[in-house]
């Protein structure tokens, strides 16, 4: 079975959500949401959430998503891995930061 990685945008991602939660509603809304957040990639890897490819305007090759607010990207790795490639919120420019974060 395939497990999930956590690559380098995505983890830097997770610091930013978490900071942000923490500032806005507390310390344990913050680790409850990078929780579920993270329950949230394990049903990648299970198969038990629905994934959409991501659009073929976006240039990128991969899947995405929804949790909450945030928009989770990822992808097949060589290694047969599941990679999580980077998570979004809604109102970002998802283009431009898909393209920076899969190394476009």
């Amino acid at each position: 079975m395939a497990r999930y990685l956590i690559q380098d945008a995505a983890s830097h991602r997770i610091d930013e959500i978490y900071q942000y939660t923490f500032s806005q509603w507390g310390a344990e809304q913050a680790g409850s949401y990078v929780i579920d957040l993270f329950d949230t990639f394990l049903k990648i890897e299970t198969h038990e959430v629905l994934s959409c490819p991501i659009p073929a305007s976006f240039e990128v090759d991969g899947f995405f998503c929804r949790y909450e607010k945030h928009f989770v990207y990822w992808r097949h790795l060589s290694s047969g891995d599941i990679g999580i490639v980077t998570i979004l919120h809604e109102r970002m420019h998802q283009v431009g930061r898909l393209n920076d974060d899969f190394g476009l």
